[in-house]
Order: C-alpha cells, then sequence, then structure tokens
C-alpha cells in the first residue's frame, strides 16, 4: 500500500471543508476589479455545481479538460470540477498560440475548453470539435451542486505539458495519488500550517503554483491568495494587504523586487526558493529555502531544511521522499565537487508521474536501467552534502521561469522558407535569466533583406511570445563537434 490509497483529490477537498469550513481557503486579488473570498466550504460548494455543469456538458469520468487561462479562481475551480467528476483536468500556458492549443487538444482528445474571453482571437481557430467556455460564460456551468464521483488513486487526475528535448512538449500524467503526494510532501517539506496565507503568482498551469503551492495549502488547512501573474509593482501591496506569510518564488521575481523597496511591516516568515541566498534573507527579512524539482518528480526532490543551517547557493539537500543519485556519462556515482547528472528514483504514478501521454517511447527512454528517471539537470554535491545546480544538459532555455525547449523553437524556424539550418541557444539575460537567440544558415531563397522578419513573423504566429528569439543572426555556416553535429557550447560562447 501506499499513503494514498482510496484517496482522490476531490475527497482531499471534501475532507478539508468539512474540517474548516468557515476558514478562508481563497481570496481573489486581481490588479483591477473587486477581490473575491471563498471559504473552504464555499469553495468546495462551488467545486460541486461546476462538475454539475460540467457534466451537463457531457464530461464523465476520464475525459480531458483543457484549461487555458491566466491565474485566475475560475482554474482552481475548473480543476478541482474535473477531479470532483473523475476527469482529467489540462492547465495549459495561457499564452500558448493557436498551432500550440491545437497541439494540446489532439494529443489529450479533450473534449472541452475553459478560456478567457480576451484570448479568444489568439486561438479560436484551434478549437474544432471541442464545446470552450469563457470566463464571461463560466456562471452557465453553475449548476446544482452533484456528489463527487469515486476515482482510484491510480487514475489520472491532470496532464501537464512540460518542455524538453523534443520539438514538440510532452504530456506529464499525473495520477491521483501523485497529487495527493504534492500535497502531502509539499505541507512537510515547506513546515506549512493552518495558519499560514499563501500568496501564489507563479502560473498555475506550472508545478510550482499548484502542486508545492495551491495544494499543500489546502492540505494544511492554510489561505491562499492569488494574483493574476508576478508584478513588481504589486506584490507588495497584495502581500501587505492580505498579511501573507508564505510565497513560492523564482530568481527572476527575486532580482526584480531587489530593485524595489522593501516595507519595513511585511509578515512573510519563509520563502521557497530555486537556491539559498544569505543575502536575499538578509535584504527582504524573509527565511529562505533551497528547492529545486520538475513537472515529472510532482514535488520538490530536493529541498533545504530552515531549521537548521543551509549552504549559500545550494538547492537543498535530497528529499526523504526520493532516491537520488548523481552520476558521470558511465553512470558512475560522482564524487564530492564532481559535476555530474542528477538522477531521481521513486515510485511511479505516486512520488514520480505516471507517464508521458501516449508516448511509451519517451517515457520508457526517460528512466535509466537502475529506474532513475534521467532529470538532464547538472550538479554536484559538495562536501558537507548540500547539493549545487550547475546547468542543463538538456536543450532547454529558461526564460524568467518558463522552460523553452531549443528543439522546438527550430522547428518552427526551419520550416521558413529559405532556412538551410537552425540552432537556438540561451543568452544571458540580466532581467530574465536567460532568452532564446536563433543561428541561422540560409539558402538562396533566404538571402534576401525580409528574411530575419519572416523568421521571426513565424515564430510569432506558432510560439508563445516568450519562446520568440530575441536575435536572429545569419551565419555561413556553424562551429561543429567532430561527428558534424553543430556545437551549441560554440554558440554560447559566442554570444559571451
Amino acid at each position: 500500500m501506499h499513503p494514498f490509497e482510496r484517496q482522490s483529490v476531490a475527497q482531499l477537498l471534501e475532507t478539508r471543508a468539512a474540517l474548516s469550513r468557515e476558514r478562508t481557503f481563497l481570496t481573489w486579488a486581481p490588479f483591477e476589479g473587486r477581490s473575491r473570498r471563498w471559504t473552504y466550504g464555499e469553495f468546495a460548494h462551488d467545486v460541486a455545481r461546476v462538475a454539475s455543469g460540467l457534466a451537463q456538458r457531457g464530461v464523465k469520468r476520464g475525459d480531458r479538460v483543457v484549461v487555458l487561462m491566466e491565474n485566475c479562481p475560475e482554474v482552481l475551480l475548473t480543476f478541482f470540477a474535473c477531479a470532483w467528476l473523475g476527469a482529467v483536468c489540462v492547465p495549459v500556458n495561457a499564452a500558448s498560440t493557436a498551432p500550440e492549443l491545437a497541439y494540446f487538444l489532439e494529443r489529450t482528445r479533450a473534449v472541452g475548453l475553459v478560456t478567457q474571453a480576451r484570448l479568444l482571437a489568439a486561438i479560436e481557430a484551434a478549437v474544432t470539435s471541442q464545446w470552450m467556455v469563457t470566463d464571461a460564460s463560466f456562471g452557465e456551468l453553475l449548476a446544482q451542486p452533484m456528489p463527487r464521483v469515486e476515482v482510484g488513486s491510480s487514475d489520472p487526475a491532470a496532464i501537464l505539458f512540460t518542455s524538453g528535448t523534443t520539438s514538440r512538449p510532452k504530456g506529464v500524467v499525473w495520477t491521483q495519488a501523485n497529487v495527493l503526494w504534492g500535497a502531502r510532501m509539499g505541507v512537510l517539506q515547506e513546515g506549512l500550517r493552518s495558519d499560514d496565507v499563501h500568496l501564489v503568482f507563479l502560473p498555475l498551469f506550472h508545478v510550482v503554483a499548484l502542486t508545492w503551492s495551491v495544494l499543500p495549502a489546502i492540505w494544511s488547512g492554510a489561505s491562499c491568495v492569488l494574483q493574476p501573474r508576478f508584478s513588481a509593482s504589486r506584490f507588495w501591496d497584495a502581500a501587505v494587504e492580505h498579511r501573507c506569510t508564505w510565497a513560492s518564488m523564482v530568481p527572476f521575481c527575486t532580482a526584480v523586487l531587489a530593485r524595489q523597496p522593501i516595507p519595513p511591516g511585511h509578515h512573510f516568515r519563509m520563502w521557497g526558493h530555486a537556491f539559498y541566498s544569505s543575502d536575499y534573507e538578509k535584504l527582504f527579512g524573509v527565511k529562505l529555502m533551497g528547492w529545486w524539482g520538475m513537472t515529472e518528480i510532482v514535488t520538490m526532490g530536493l529541498v533545504g531544511d530552515p531549521s537548521l543551517a543551509q549552504t549559500p547557493r545550494t538547492i537543498g539537500r535530497p528529499s526523504v521522499g526520493y532516491r537520488i543519485a548523481v552520476v558521470d556519462e558511465n553512470g558512475r556515482a560522482c564524487a564530492p565537487g564532481e559535476p555530474g547528472e542528477l538522477r531521481v528514483g521513486g515510485e511511479c504514478g505516486v512520488s514520480i508521474f505516471l507517464e508521458y501521454v501516449d508516448d511509451p517511447a519517451a517515457t520508457q527512454a526517460a528512466f535509466d536501467e537502475q529506474g532513475l528517471f534521467r532529470t538532464g539537470d547538472r550538479v554536484k554535491v559538495r562536501e558537507d552534502g548540500t547539493i549545487e545546480f550547475i546547468d542543463r544538459t538538456k536543450d532547454v532555455i529558461k526564460v524568467g521561469g518558463e522552460n523553452v525547449a531549443a528543439p522546438e523553437v527550430e522547428r518552427v524556424i526551419a520550416a521558413v522558407k529559405g532556412v538551410r539550418e537552425v540552432a537556438v541557444v540561451a543568452r544571458r539575460d540580466p532581467v530574465l535569466g536567460e532568452v532564446p537567440v536563433a543561428f541561422v544558415m540560409a539558402d538562396e531563397a533566404g538571402r534576401d533583406a525580409g528574411f530575419v522578419e519572416r523568421v521571426l513573423a513565424a515564430c510569432r504566429v506558432q510560439l508563445a511570445r516568450f519562446k520568440v528569439p530575441r536575435d536572429v543572426l545569419v551565419v555561413d555556416d556553424f562551429p561543429r563537434v567532430a561527428i558534424g553535429k553543430i556545437s551549441k557550447a560554440e554558440l554560447r560562447r559566442r554570444l559571451e
């Protein structure tokens, strides 16, 4: 047995609503307009109503529903309403273009889409046979509440798309047990308490906001304050007004906030962060804990312990919930100080994702002979046993907290007339951390004044804006390694 036998995500919400009915669960803090508050009891009631409305549209157990929205209460209501029905919620990036959305809908065989009216012009062409509800018509889903549908802990609960080494994002399937694992482990590793107020501004289609923030809050009976997105000018106002005590941060956010005035009377006691920094602790007056994870791992695989001394720039120590290895290219364990690939072991469908949706080959390739997940991240173990992040072996660019798969951008550019060969690499950026830059070799058809603009135009149509290259550099040839493969390391050095 595992800890979540005969439990489900909807059962967690139902149980919490019974135990903490009058406690505030969610406060919606929009940048414009009125805020709104739900107690646990009110939220569970509205979830049961939305589930009933989805059922009236034909959604049944096992069906997939795509949610394409910037942060708003409707995202969470739909996520839990799908769980209430035994359906599968598929939250995707709100910046997705019509071709990207068409891929998500096709890949998941989704029956419907919940989105925002302001996004329709950009994505409506992708919606064919699916029903569609927008935030403007969301009230139509509020039917008479229905009882939750009984599901098994191994049933799928969500699919999140993640960028990797392939030209298309892979759909990571989480079971009911996976989501509950994230909720429970989040409470344990974050030290979350029922009197905490978690400020949530990272996107809900990402693992950090969903299973590192909102789900642990529900497990512990804490409260969440939800903002549409990160805003340096609105971060502290919301934090102080709602007496927030916890936040999940990324380096982009802390770097921007470090240049803003910091109110002396804030109530934060803890931030989770991509690495531990005593300088940031002093600057913000908040205790920090380093951590690391990814969509496939569900929660933090490496995490700091704020009750003990933490080593600067480290991402913590192995979580008690996982087997952790740092190995070289031959699978040999690395000595302290020696860089190697981070690999993670757990139980698929509980502590590690179940599979990549409809892609058994990619699922099998993601694990080594010992059953450890190949993260593609390079780290090194320090002499004191803490772990420091170095870089990624996977071809992924981190743009302000968003993962961009270089092959996905290359696929779009390669289809432009006049492109003979293309390579996309990361360039350091003082604000976003990294941005994508495309090196392109053109043939005769691409040697005109409008070539670069055609490349960028194709990217703007087919890719979310954060994936669009900041520069397109036309080259006569590429630096290559012995087997003729493009040397991206050399291209990155040229950018430096």
